[in-house]
This record gives C-alpha cells, sequence and structure tokens, in this order.
C-alpha cells in the first residue's frame, strides 16, 4: 500500500487549529494532493467517472440549442415536419445524461471505498508501530475521529464532490462560452456579473476551511471524553463523579455546537452568493436578451436559448458553494491523517538484522540509560544488570524508579537513550522485531483484552497455537476452572476490555497469553497484584514450573512476588543499588528492608 511520500520525525499532532489561521487556496489544494499515492493506482476509474459526469453535463447543455433550432425554425416558419425529429432529439439527450450519470456512480464506488479502506489500514498499521509515548500522549478520540470520521469525508469528497468541483466549473465555463456565442454581449454581462461574486467566495471559503478544522478537532476531543466515560464508568458511579464529567462532556459539545454553527452561518453566506449569481446572470441575460428581440438583434429562439441554459447553469453555479465546503472539510481531514502518517516510527527493524537463531535467554543491561521524551532528566542512570539463562530476576523499587521502564527495554517497547540491552549477546536493536518479540514475552500489570473470544485473547501473539496449549496456558495461569465454567468455554466472548470478567480473571488470561508457546525469555509487571490470597498461591506453584524453564524478569510490589525469583535487583536513584538473594537482601540491606515492610509486614515475616 502507498507510504507517506515525505514522512519525517514530527511531534504530535495538535488537537486544535489557530482560530486566526488563514488556509489558502494554494493550502488546500498542497493539502489534497497528499492524496496521491492513494488515487494514483485508481485514476483510470476516477478520470471515468469524472468523463461521464462532464460528458451527461455537456448533453444537458445541448438541449438549449436544439431548442433554439426548435423555436427559430419549425415553430417560426409554420412548418411542423422537422418537429418530432427534434423533440426525440430532446428526449435522446435526457437518456444520454441520465445514463452518463448512472454509469459515473457504478464506476466511482468501488476504488472510492477501496481508497478509504487502504488509508485506514496503512493508518491502522502505523499506529501500531509507533511508540508507546505517542499513544500516551496523544488523546484516543483524537485517533478515532481520524480513522472513521476523516476518512469517510475523504472519500465522499472523491466519490462525488471532488469530481463536480470540476465538472461543474467546466460547465460553467462551457456554459458562458455557448451564451458568448450565442451573441459576445450575453458572455460578455455573464462575465461582469461572475468576477466579483467568485472573489468574494473564495474568501468566505477560506474562513470556512478554518472553521471546518477546528470542528474536526473538537469532534476528536468529544470522543475522547465519551471513551474515557464508557471505559471508566464503574469508576465514575463509585465516586459520585458522573455530573462532573457529563458537564465537562456538555462544555465540549457546547464549543462543537459554536463551532458547527459558525460553519453554518460561512455555509449560508457561500449560498447566498452562489444563488444570487445565476439569479443575477439570469436577470441581465433577460434583459439584454429582450432588448436584442425588440431591436431585432437576437431572435426569439437565442432569447429562449439563453435563458434555457442559465437555468441549466444554476445548479453547477450555485452547487459551488457546497462543494468549496466539501474540499475544505477534505482538505482539513488530509492535513489531521498526515500529520499522525507523518510521525516517524522510532523503533523500527535494523537495516541489517542479525538473525537469531536458538535462544539461550542471557540479558544484559550495559550501562543502560533512560528518558521519557520531553523529561529534563534521565529514569535510569547507567544501570548494569545481568540475568543467566533460566534464572528469575525480580525487580524491587520504590515507585518511579524505573522498572518497568527497565522491563519494556528488553521487547523495545521502548529504546534505550544510552548504553544497550543485549539477549544472548547482541544488542536488541540489531535484532529483527518480529524475532524479538517472539524470544520476549510480556505480562503487564494491567490486564489488556480485546473484544474477542477467550481464545483469541489467549492466542494473541501465537495465533497458530491448539486449544491443547491454549488450556495449557490457561491452566499455568490458573484460569482454567473460570474458563470452563464460562457458557461457551474458549469460545466465550468476554466483551470491550474484559469488562464482564473481574479483574484477576481478566489478568490471569494475560498472564496466560503470556506463557503461551513457552518464550525463552519472560517479562512479568507485577503478574499478581490483582490476585486474591487464594488464587495468587495457585498461580505462583503454577509459574513456579513455567519460570524454571525460562530467563525471566519480574516486576515486584510484593514480597509474595518476590519469593518467585532466583535474586533480586534494588532499583534506587536510576540505577541498581543491591543485587542478591531476598533472604540475603534483607539480612544485609537496609532500603530493601523498609521497602518490603509495612503494609505487608505481616506477609514479609512468613517470607
Amino acid at each position: 500500500m502507498p507510504a507517506s511520500p515525505d514522512t519525517v520525525q514530527a511531534q504530535d499532532p495538535p488537537t486544535t487549529e489557530p482560530s486566526g489561521a488563514v488556509i489558502r487556496p494554494a493550502a488546500t489544494l498542497a493539502a489534497l494532493r497528499r492524496l496521491a499515492p492513494y488515487v494514483r493506482p485508481h485514476r483510470g476509474a476516477l478520470l471515468g467517472s469524472g468523463a461521464a459526469a462532464l460528458a451527461a453535463t455537456l448533453a444537458a447543455l445541448v438541449i438549449p440549442l436544439v431548442t433554439r433550432r426548435i423555436v427559430d425554425g419549425p415553430i417560426a416558419r409554420g412548418d411542423l415536419s422537422p418537429l418530432p425529429w427534434l423533440i426525440g432529439g430532446v428526449l435522446a439527450l435526457g437518456l444520454v445524461e441520465a445514463l452518463l450519470l448512472l454509469v459515473r456512480r457504478r464506476i466511482v464506488a468501488r476504488p472510492t471505498t477501496r481508497i478509504e479502506a487502504d488509508m485506514r489500514a496503512d493508518l491502522y498499521a502505523h499506529l501500531q508501530r509507533l511508540p508507546i509515548s505517542f499513544h500516551d500522549r496523544l488523546p484516543s478520540g483524537q485517533l478515532l475521529s481520524r480513522a472513521v470520521q476523516d476518512l469517510s469525508t475523504i472519500r465522499r469528497f472523491l466519490a462525488f464532490a471532488g469530481v463536480f468541483l470540476v465538472v461543474n466549473t467546466i460547465t460553467a465555463l462551457v456554459g458562458v462560452a455557448i451564451l458568448g456565442a450565442l451573441s459576445w454581449l450575453l458572455g460578455v454581462a455573464v462575465v461582469v456579473v461572475a468576477v466579483p461574486l467568485v472573489v468574494l467566495t473564495l474568501r468566505l471559503e477560506r474562513r470556512y476551511s478554518v472553521v471546518a478544522r477546528l470542528a474536526q478537532d473538537q469532534d476528536g476531543d468529544l470522543a475522547t471524553v465519551v471513551e474515557e466515560s464508557a471505559l471508566g464508568v464503574r469508576v465514575l458511579r463509585a465516586l459520585g463523579r458522573g455530573r462532573q464529567i457529563t458537564d465537562r462532556f456538555v462544555t465540549g459539545a457546547r464549543g462543537l455546537r459554536r463551532t458547527e454553527l459558525r460553519k453554518v452561518r460561512l455555509q449560508a453566506a457561500l449560498w447566498c452568493v452562489l444563488v444570487l449569481l445565476p439569479e443575477a446572470a439570469i436577470t441581465v441575460i433577460l434583459a439584454i436578451s429582450a432588448w436584442g428581440v425588440a431591436t431585432g438583434a437576437l431572435t426569439v429562439g437565442t432569447l429562449v436559448a439563453a435563458v434555457t441554459i442559465m437555468t441549466y447553469l444554476y445548479w453547477p453555479i450555485a452547487s459551488l458553494g457546497w462543494l468549496l465546503t466539501e474540499a475544505g472539510n477534505a482538505a482539513a481531514a488530509t492535513r489531521r491523517y498526515w500529520e499522525v502518517r507523518d510521525v516517524a516510527p522510532a523503533i523500527v527493524d535494523p537495516p541489517d538484522p542479525v538473525a537469531l537463531g536458538a535462544v539461550r535467554g542471557r540479558v544484559e543491561f550495559r550501562g543502560v540509560r533512560f528518558r521519557h521524551d520531553g523529561a529534563d532528566a534521565d529514569v535510569l542512570r547507567g544501570v548494569d544488570l545481568v540475568v543467566e539463562p533460566g534464572e528469575t530476576m525480580a525487580l524491587v523499587g520504590a515507585t518511579g524508579s524505573g522498572k518497568t521502564v527497565l522491563t519494556s527495554l528488553v521487547g523495545r517497547l521502548a529504546d534505550v537513550t544510552g548504553g544497550a540491552v543485549l539477549l544472548d549477546g547482541v544488542d536488541v536493536r540489531r535484532l529483527r522485531l518480529a524475532d524479538l518479540r517472539t524470544a520476549v514475552a510480556t505480562a503487564f500489570e494491567d490486564p489488556v483484552l480485546i473484544s474477542a473470544s477467550v481464545r483469541e485473547n489467549v492466542a494473541l501473539g501465537l495465533p497458530d497455537a491448539t486449544d491443547a496449549e491454549v488450556w495449557e496456558a490457561l491452566r499455568v495461569a490458573g484460569a482454567a476452572g473460570f474458563v470452563e465454567a464460562l457458557p461457551w468455554g474458549l469460545a466465550t466472548r468476554i466483551g470491550e476490555q474484559g469488562l464482564s470478567l473481574s479483574g484477576g480473571q481478566r489478568q490471569r488470561l494475560a498472564l496466560a497469553r503470556a506463557v503461551l508457546g513457552r518464550p525463552p525469555v519472560l517479562v512479568l509487571d507485577d503478574p499478581l497484584s490483582a490476585l486474591d490470597v487464594h488464587t495468587e498461591a495457585e498461580v505462583e506453584a503454577a509459574l513456579r514450573s513455567v519460570l524454571g524453564g525460562v530467563t525471566a524478569l519480574v516486576v515486584a510490589h510484593r514480597p509474595s512476588t518476590v519469593q518467585l525469583a532466583d535474586r533480586v535487583a534494588l532499583l534506587q536513584g536510576g540505577g541498581v543499588a543491591a543485587v542478591g538473594t531476598h533472604r540475603a537482601l534483607l539480612a544485609t540491606n537496609a532500603a530493601y528492608r523498609d521497602l518490603l515492610s509495612s503494609p505487608d509486614a505481616d506477609r514479609v515475616g512468613a517470607a
């Protein structure tokens, strides 16, 4: 599929367009030209659609010329014998127009929907490649509005407005040329009327483009509020904050309404101007033609033809206002689309990847430094740590000490800003991402599930897994019992975010997903945090059998989790302060004892 022609490293797209910005017609055309990579493969069909539409409107413009011949010929001479042929010609032209418009619609539907689908697929694939930090900063509602509403706007423009913006402009020019051929005075009169109105129209369209972009951004912000409210409905109700979020939504909705009303006012002004143009032109033409007939300079047929031509031009001219607003909407949608596509993925495959053979599982952090985008200080400042093959290393530290960041570097969910992370002696940045993430599986503290079946969620990273392998992973995670009790077992759909399940059930499914396929390296970010005491004991027992054969990094906040590890690394001040067994650190390291004391003092004592 087409890629961005000028992908660059960029900051997050803005959520609002400056209200004072001026969008020039050249900027609108420049934005629409960025659709070229997607339009180019279908240009034949789109050009064919435009040609059919143009031929249909030109066929309609021939009808007034036939009418002129009828009036100045059979009617003026009183010879009606040619009349049936001329009337038949008018009917034939009408049928040709109708058939060509039917052909246009049939031609244009398939390529424009294909373009929309390709752009949506490319945007989705690009979002999967962007770093986690990008998704943390850009509201999901903005992404949703770009992937759905903006792309629908672009499709409608390509299917109709874009075609008829060109066709109707050509039709208007041809109509004026025909009037000029009938009488040069008629052609000059139309041009004199049209020029000031066209200038005013362009000024209104520029203002409309700014407001259209603002409305699209506000719509994305509003979608974010709706999504957050839907996903967090339990929390909002539990805290009694529904009214506060409702007020926030209403404020956003009212802001969007004000912007939409500004759009309506500008649209109304555009329509007013463009409806006035053909009305004024008809008035001028009628006056000039009547004078010409009265003085003998023009025939009655010419008068009828001129007025009829302007009647046919009424829609092509009047529609230009709406078509220009649609072009502005499409240009704004295109800019919003490329604002995301232009953000270059920070984590990509190396140009010359190292082949990953049989993985032993030795993980080494060598002088690792890490700083979040925009932060003033490093989170990790020269971490040196080695996890031997088959060893389980627990990471312990205060909140903000960098435990989760350190584990995310192993599978390149983030990249080091200094130093290196090595897998079996190879810098992970020299490995293909697909190979690396096959070797390194991760279970997060916050279990993320999709609206699909239990089997699809567990086998997300290994789609070819057999049912037997899925059930084995569920047993390891202590989830087999509750899955068997579900109405359709593995085929049971668990709803959006898995919210039909308890927190512990969701975490066990996420854990089963991580251990499926027995990866050589397993990263667990506090995997027992949402489990009750009884389930925790069961999962601990199952994990011991799994961790015995893999290299594991376990972020631990609870003493019970620490007990799963062969060794413990204490993170302090952005580095590793101490490494040793749990017992040794309890006996020799005061900071470690303080960290694992209270509120779990009774469990530490048991440990």
